[in-house]
């Protein structure tokens, strides 16, 4: 227990404490925080307390306007920066708890804080690792026979997308133009997106990188990943009818995509870890690791309209619903001896379960279009309409606290004309 209070379904208990980058109104300047109940922790006013021996001599990091230095310093450094949190945050510890002046000055009240990107990203990846999304669309665009491509089995598929348009929760998303073509024997036509589309996937940060040419074992990639977030792979389906063929996703994915703003360590989703789904055929060995790393992250999606006084929530899913680990993703990330960086982005795929009620898209909720989705008050949906705000949320459920995300929003705003 905090000597700070925190309610039974807050995201944010000390067995949660994620990292995030934050400024005030009054300090415009970024900095390291941590959230304890509704409450963030400036770390650059007590960067002093981390005083054990992984992070004496690299105090300095606290001090940083992103979260790259820390996340580079690898795992044992991490450990002891959340065992130090747990301490002076905990009901025993007089440290802030008897500190009227030092609480005055590190605890800053989260209603009133701007929330930032937690890293400067250097490249981002998306794979495609639920096999109830990927068997939806191949069966929608390939017949159920031939729904998943001979590779998916035996590799974690996925891209290269783009980090300079990775963007924090609650920043306006545009809708993008581009290049479709609605009818196969008519030439394609330019204009707005026709067909936009979330994507709820979550999302894991590099910490310590390798170096090139040293590949990454998955049985040895969990001291290479620091922590997760939510994340919103907006994408514009006619745009990407169109262009994929031969290369896959391009200007479709490139337009926007949304993380949430606390990264949620690894250390603390451990307790929520969940035997592997089984895989056959049986990875090759870079792939192979033994311990659980599938976790218990329940995640839910809502839309709510311009003219809507709540969002309606049109999917609830769970991270289980993965095929391929983070670990296995960051391995084959690196097998070939390519090198990763603290701050990098790897992302999970749309996230969708086996049931209907849990997939995690319009174009699988809608069955590329032929369903209406009903959001209640006698507002339905296909795709997503200008002034949609999609709201993403997530957390693990522990014995009396939650391990949570907090929020991943979005609004949809017009095309430029």
């Amino acid at each position: 227990m905090s000597f700070i209070n925190v309610p039974a379904d807050s995201h944010f208990p000390i067995q949660n404490l994620p990292y995030g980058i934050f400024s005030t109104q009054d300090n415009p300047k970024h900095r390291i925080g941590v959230a304890i109940g509704d409450q963030v922790l400036d770390l650059s006013v007590i960067k002093d307390v981390f005083s054990g021996p992984a992070l004496v001599n690299h105090q300095s990091v606290f001090d940083q306007p992103t979260l790259n230095a820390f996340m580079g310093l690898g795992k044992a450094a991490w450990t002891e920066a959340r065992q130090t949190l747990q301490r002076i945050l905990s009901a025993n510890e007089g440290y802030l708890r008897d500190n009227a002046d030092l609480r005055s000055r590190c605890l800053v009240p989260q209603s009133s804080v701007q929330m930032h990107l937690p890293a400067e990203i250097g490249d981002y990846t998306d794979f495609y690792s639920s096999r109830p999304h990927a068997t939806n669309v191949g069966t929608m665009f390939r017949g159920k026979d031939n729904a998943l491509m001979p590779n998916w089995l035996y590799l974690p598929v996925g891209y290269h997308g783009r980090a300079s348009s990775v963007v924090i929760s609650g920043t306006p998303v545009r809708r993008p133009c581009g290049q479709s073509r609605a009818d196969d024997t008519k030439p394609p036509s330019f204009g707005p997106c026709k067909i936009m589309d979330f994507e709820l996937e979550m999302a894991f940060f590099v910490g310590k990188g390798n170096s090139l040419g040293e590949p990454i074992k998955a049985s040895k990639a969990d001291e290479h990943i620091f922590g997760m977030v939510l994340m919103n792979d907006w994408s514009a389906r006619d745009i990407q009818k169109w262009e994929y063929v031969p290369l896959g996703p391009f200007t479709a994915k490139n337009f926007a995509t949304t993380v949430s703003p606390w990264v949620v360590t690894m250390d603390a989703l451990a307790p929520f870890a969940l035997k592997n789904a089984p895989q056959d055929p049986e990875p090759f060995d870079y792939l192979k690791h033994d311990d659980p790393y599938t976790f218990n992250v329940n995640l839910e999606v809502g839309i709510q309209g311009d003219d809507m006084s709540s969002p309606a929530t049109v999917c609830k899913s769970n991270l289980q619903n993965m095929y391929w680990t983070a670990k296995q993703q960051l391995a084959h990330h690196t097998v070939t001896g390519c090198n990763v960086r603290p701050g990098d982005l790897l992302a999970s795929g749309t996230i969708s379960g086996e049931d209907p009620t849990s997939f995690g898209s319009l174009l699988e909720l809608s069955w590329r279009g032929s369903k209406t989705l009903d959001l209640g008050n006698g507002k339905t949906r296909k795709f997503l309409q200008d002034g949609d705000t999609v709201v993403m949320t997530g957390y693990a459920q522990g014995d009396g606290y939650r391990v949570g995300f907090g929020e991943c929003t979005g609004k949809v705003q017009p095309a430029l004309s």
